[in-house]
């Protein structure tokens, strides 16, 4: 396939956004063969079947790369509790929170999980999202975590896209647990990462370092067992205080820490050094309310790669809109709309280890997104609008 007459973004040329004006793009099979100015089209190119897009803009897919899509029930009353003055801590000291989608989701059948997140896939693929990230995390017992992975990968065998899975045993302490975090971690966290990782169910490896979850301590045991597995590991970090979660994980070499509205220039430069991907998450800061901000000053200062993703959850992030979240990192954080472009993007698939995405150059997969729009900016500028005319993915229209 040949796509003609197109806008690129995304590629590997030098210049904002990596833009080829009046470019083209050639596909052969699942893999991107060819992609640069149209005049310098190889002859033998010539005779493919085209596609004219007509000047549209085209992208590399959009990459979710932080979500706890899979999941039971919703947290409706939670949010109407936030907004009558209860923080995120004091709804989930009240058995609130992260505990109550436990309940839900241990209540629901696997089949039920994987229904009940094919809506919230469908909107991520229709504003052209081709791979997304999707965590454990609220079976909190081995049972429950293994069927929410199961679920998971399910998602790629029933819709197009691609999906990345990580065990997030250590994302609480379960009610039967309460006061009893290390015995949790024993007998239930490890035995599932390990029962995870037997079934091939598992990518990475994160955990929730907070006050409300896990210690700095208690992640390192769960992070040495993934070590042994041979898991590479990510962290929810410095999110609602500073625990120094961010250089543990640096310490591991993390793919990336999440959230780090609490982390220092210190952090930032750990980061850097370690190759770690900062992921801004604006959804939970916005749902929130929060007002402590990711250090971005920081992060541009030691040249940190900064990827952008929904979280999408039922608690702190329930949105289904990697566009919004562009729009959100602009305007709430004031990331550049070139940052953000590259956030959901090239640094997204490097958060998630991924070397075959997130770059529109010869040699990667043919997942593509194309748009009406003359810019990429159009892509963090609007809010509420969805400009995509086609998305391609694994060469497939």
């Amino acid at each position: 396939m040949l796509l003609r007459h197109a806008t690129l973004a995304g590629t590997t040329a030098d210049g904002p956004y990596g833009l080829i004006a009046d470019g083209a793009v050639v596909i052969d099979g699942d893999a991107i063969v060819w992609a640069g100015p149209e005049a310098q089209l190889p002859a033998t190119f010539h005779r493919l079947e085209a596609l004219d897009v007509e000047g549209r803009l085209v992208t590399p897919g959009l990459i979710d790369c932080h979500t706890h899509i899979v999941h039971g029930g919703n947290r409706a009353r939670e949010f109407e509790m936030r907004l009558e003055g209860a923080s995120y801590e004091e709804i989930a000291r009240s058995g609130g929170g992260i505990v109550s989608t436990v309940q839900a989701t241990r209540s629901a059948t696997e089949d039920r999980l994987l229904a009940s997140a094919l809506p919230r896939i469908d909107a991520l693929i229709a504003e052209g999202v081709t791979t997304v990230e999707i965590k454990s995390g609220y079976g909190l017992d081995i049972d429950t975590e293994l069927a929410m992975l199961r679920a998971a990968r399910r998602i790629a065998q029933t819709r197009p896209i691609r999906v990345r899975t990580s065990f997030l045993g250590a994302h609480a302490a379960p009610p039967e647990y309460a006061g009893r975090t290390d015995a949790y971690i024993d007998e239930v966290c490890l035995p599932a990462l390990q029962a995870a990782h037997d079934a091939g169910l598992v990518d990475a490896v994160d955990g929730f370092c907070e006050g409300i979850a896990f210690s700095p301590s208690q992640i390192a045991r769960v992070f040495d067992r993934a070590r042994a597995l041979g898991l590479p590991v990510k962290l929810h970090a410095e999110q609602l205080s500073h625990l120094g979660g961010t250089r543990l994980a640096c310490g591991y070499g993390a793919l990336s820490c999440d959230h780090l509205e609490y982390a220092t220039d210190a952090d930032a430069a750990a980061m850097a050094a370690a190759g770690t991907v900062a992921v801004i998450l604006p959804g939970a800061f916005y749902t929130l309310r929060e007002t402590r901000m990711p250090p971005i000053a920081a992060f541009r200062a030691h040249a940190l790669p900064m990827a952008v993703a929904t979280d999408c959850n039922p608690g702190s992030s329930p949105m289904t809109s990697l566009l919004l979240a562009m729009n959100m990192a602009a305007t709430l954080f004031r990331m550049t709309p070139q940052e953000c472009f590259a956030g959901v993007t090239r640094h997204a698939a490097r958060a998630l280890g991924l070397a075959d995405a997130g770059v529109l150059a010869a040699g990667m997969r043919a997942d593509l997104a194309i748009w009406d729009a003359e810019s990429p900016a159009e892509l963090a500028y609007r809010i509420g609008f969805n400009p995509l005319w086609m998305r391609i993915f694994g060469g497939r229209t």
